[in-house]
């Protein structure tokens, strides 16, 4: 959960962390180059990815039990840094019914300066915050609410109903959450923690609660996968025999936590997060499921093999 600046600076978080504010889409730096979004279809659903930049930090951090040598070897074969790992902020937007529904809020700057770039990926395509009506939290850590706040500290939808899973709003929110399971110095929880209470200020009035396991809208339903986070959900999008898994903060990348099976550290009950884990990676693969992972490389559309070894990510053929 460390950003690049954070692994520079001896894990010290930016500042835009301890403010949990969003950047707004005007503040953010002209972008050229590749697309951030990517549009593809579940059944009679609509779907884009909706990137909103990246965050990253220790490799240990996301592999925390890897033996060192072992993850060094791991990172190198797969030609990524061996001090750093990047991870993306893949949000989804779904349009059934009627609705646009966004799977997700993202990070905004909570998590550092490479995040907020919901905003103009969603311009990219021709739509504006207010055109969004539900917003649905998988957990409420920050990256993936520090885009419910815009800077100057309002709602960034102003229309959408916001859902979030009861458990963690009651640990997180209503709480002061103890954070010492977290692999990090104790400024960054207090930091952490913050983040989180202001990213969900402007939604606290008229928040609607779930428990996993509740249809949200038609075609969206919500599945427990607890561990990482006290009410952490996933979310099953299904159109007719079409669907697709999201799989929220199970794993963080493909390669440190599906080809490989080393635990994120910061996984509140590691033990109940592998056994979420493992059942939810056995179905995927079981039913051959097409996958978004939050964190993979964009815009971290793939599926689960089962292999002998435990899983393997086979990322999706690009789509024109």
């Amino acid at each position: 959960m460390l950003t690049a600046a954070s692994a520079v600076t001896g894990m010290i978080l930016p500042a835009g962390m301890a403010s949990g504010q969003a950047a707004s889409p005007a503040s953010l730096p002209a972008q050229g180059g590749n697309a951030g979004y990517y549009r593809f279809r579940v059944g009679d659903i609509s779907a884009t990815v909706l990137n909103d930049g990246l965050l990253g930090g220790p490799p240990r951090i996301y592999a925390s039990n890897a033996p060192e040598a072992e993850l060094q070897d791991v990172l190198r074969r797969a030609f990524l840094p061996t001090d750093r790992l990047t991870l993306n902020l893949n949000t989804l937007l779904i349009e059934t019914n009627g609705k646009r529904v966004l799977l997700e809020a993202g990070a905004g700057q909570t998590m550092g300066p490479q995040g907020g770039r919901l905003f103009e990926n969603l311009a990219a395509i021709g739509l504006r915050p207010e055109d969004i009506d539900v917003v649905v939290i998988s957990h409420t850590h920050p990256d993936h609410v520090g885009n419910l706040r815009t800077a100057e500290g309002g709602k960034a939808f102003p229309r959408a109903a916001v859902f979030a899973p009861r458990a963690d709003w009651d640990f997180f929110v209503r709480n002061d959450p103890d954070l010492s399971y977290m692999p990090v110095p104790e400024d960054f929880r207090r930091n952490f923690a913050a983040a989180i209470k202001r990213s969900v200020e402007p939604v606290t009035n008229g928040i609607e609660l779930y428990e996993a396991g509740a249809e949200i809208v038609t075609g969206l339903t919500t599945l427990p996968a607890f561990g990482h986070t006290p009410g952490m959900a996933n979310f099953l999008v299904q159109s007719g025999n079409d669907q697709l898994l999201l799989t929220a903060d199970l794993a963080y990348h493909p390669i440190v936590n599906v080809d490989r099976p080393w635990l994120p550290g910061p996984d509140r009950d590691k033990d109940t997060a592998l056994a979420s884990r493992r059942r939810i990676f056995d179905r995927a693969a079981a039913d051959r499921l097409l996958v978004l992972g939050f964190h993979y490389p964009f815009p971290g559309l793939g599926r689960m093999l089962k292999t002998d070894a435990g899983y393997a990510w086979v990322p999706a053929g690009w789509q024109f």
